[in-house]
């Protein structure tokens, strides 16, 4: 019996919705629990309706974490920032999802369906969750991302 590795919650809109089914094919066949926060049609929708619940989860679920499509990734990224204890990053090669775990503890990836391949979205998805976060001097800058009202 194969064991699950962790969960994994996945969005996306209109935009994105081939790369998020292809995506979430690839992350079930290798051993990931994926939950699914839609869209489930390429028929077009609101970005904010799917990244809202999914970067709410984030913040209730701080272990989890998330991959968010559309178009550019800009959308999902501006929106899904818009929640505390959430760090979307937007990555449009395997070095920056790397980076981005390394140094900024980023619990979401941002993918710009528009401009990868499968192929690149697999590699940056595998290196994302497969990267810890270093700590140290860079904790203290993620300390500071937050601000108080």
């Amino acid at each position: 019996m194969e064991l699950i590795k962790t969960k994994i919650v996945i969005g996306c809109d209109h935009a994105g919705y081939q790369l998020k089914e292809e995506l979430k094919d690839y992350l079930l066949s290798n051993g990931y629990l994926v939950q699914d926060f839609g869209t489930q049609s390429d028929a077009s929708v609101d970005y904010p309706d799917y990244v809202h619940p999914l970067a709410t989860f984030i913040e209730d679920n701080q272990e989890v974490r998330g991959v968010l499509i559309c178009g550019s990734g800009v959308g999902v990224s501006i929106s899904a920032n818009r929640h505390r204890k959430v760090r979307a990053a937007l990555c449009w090669n395997e070095e920056v999802a790397k980076l981005c775990r390394q140094h900024n503890d980023a619990n979401i990836i941002c993918l710009p369906a528009r401009f990868i391949t499968n192929e690149e979205a697999n590699k940056m998805v595998d290196v994302f969750l497969n990267t810890t976060f270093e700590g140290g001097r860079h904790a203290t800058r993620v300390n500071k991302i937050e601000i108080e009202k």
